[in-house]
């Protein structure tokens, strides 16, 4: 294919727009399941009750556990 053609720049957009969608659900799943297994192993707290209350230091952890998986899942994909 001619990389200067119409075809060829729109078949590199549907790409990166497939990588995009690929992307969005690993890192949907990633964090569902980073976030059940630190519910699983935080047994004594409920955090979500806590943030609710306004515990900042219970939301900075979730933050901070999002986060890093969202950096290893965009270092994966």
């Amino acid at each position: 294919m001619d990389p200067f053609s119409w075809s060829y720049t729109l078949m590199m957009y549907l790409r990166g727009i497939g990588w995009a969608i690929v992307a969005a659900i690993g890192f949907s799943f990633g964090v569902g399941l980073a976030i059940k297994v630190f519910d699983l192993l935080s047994r004594d707290i409920d955090e979500w009750e806590e943030i609710k209350k306004g515990n900042i230091g219970v939301a900075l952890i979730i933050v901070a556990l999002i986060l890093m998986v969202g950096l290893l899942v965009h270092k994966v994909i």
